[in-house]
C-alpha cells in the first residue's frame, strides 16, 4: 500500500509525539488512521507537503535512501530577489557543514497557486521575496533551507511538491489519498 499525504506546517513527520513532555504536537496521526504505515522519508515540521507512507519495508527504503536518488521537487519562497548568477552555486552545488550537495535544478517560477499557510508567512514590505523551484536527488536533513540559506537567501516557506512521478496534484493539506 501507498499514500500520498499533503503534510501541513506544524504537523511532525512521525506518529506520536515522544519528545514532548508539554502538551504534545499535532503528528501523522491526526490525519492518517490506517494502521501498519510508516513514512518513507520526512518533512520538518515546518516544512509542508507530500509525504509518502507505505507498509511495504522495500518500498519505503527505495523511496527513501539516498543510493536511489529519488528526484523531489520542493516549491521555495526565499526572501530576496535573486538573479540568475545567483542561484548558479546551487546549480553547481553547494558544500556544507555536512559536506558537498549534488548539484539541484532549479529556476524561479512565479508565485504559485496553493492553500493559505497557517500561520501565514511574515511580509515585509521592505524585502522582496520570490519563488523557486528546486529539485534535489538526494535528502539531508534541512538541506533545502540550508542551501538557500548559504546563498543568502533565507527560506521562507518549503512545500515538497513531488517525490519521482508522484505529486500533491489535487490534495489539500491534511488530506490523504492511497494508490
Amino acid at each position: 500500500m501507498l499514500i500520498l499525504l499533503n503534510k501541513p506546517f506544524g504537523v511532525l513527520s512521525q506518529f506520536t509525539d515522544k519528545g514532548n513532555a508539554g502538551s504534545p504536537r499535532p503528528t501523522l496521526s491526526d490525519h492518517v488512521t490506517l494502521p501498519g504505515v510508516y513514512p518513507a522519508g520526512r518533512l520538518d515540521r515546518d516544512s509542508e507537503g507530500l509525504l509518502l507512507l507505505t507498509d511495504d519495508g522495500r518500498l519505503q527504503a527505495r523511496i527513501a535512501h539516498p543510493k536511489f536518488r529519488k528526484p523531489k521537487t520542493y516549491l521555495v519562497q526565499v526572501e530576496g530577489d535573486p538573479t540568475e548568477a545567483d542561484l548558479k552555486p546551487l546549480r553547481e552545488g553547494v558544500t556544507l557543514r555536512d559536506g558537498p550537495t549534488r548539484p539541484a535544478t532549479l529556476r524561479r517560477i512565479p508565485t504559485p497557486d496553493l492553500w493559505a499557510r497557517v500561520p501565514p508567512v511574515r511580509f515585509r514590505k521592505s524585502v522582496p521575496d520570490c519563488w523557486i523551484e528546486i529539485t534535489l536527488t538526494e535528502g539531508r536533513n534541512r538541506q533545502v533551507r540550508r542551501m538557500t540559506a548559504h546563498i543568502g537567501l533565507p527560506c521562507l516557506r518549503l512545500v515538497r511538491w513531488s517525490i519521482g512521478d508522484w505529486t500533491l496534484d489535487g490534495l489539500a493539506p491534511g488530506r490523504w489519498r492511497a494508490l
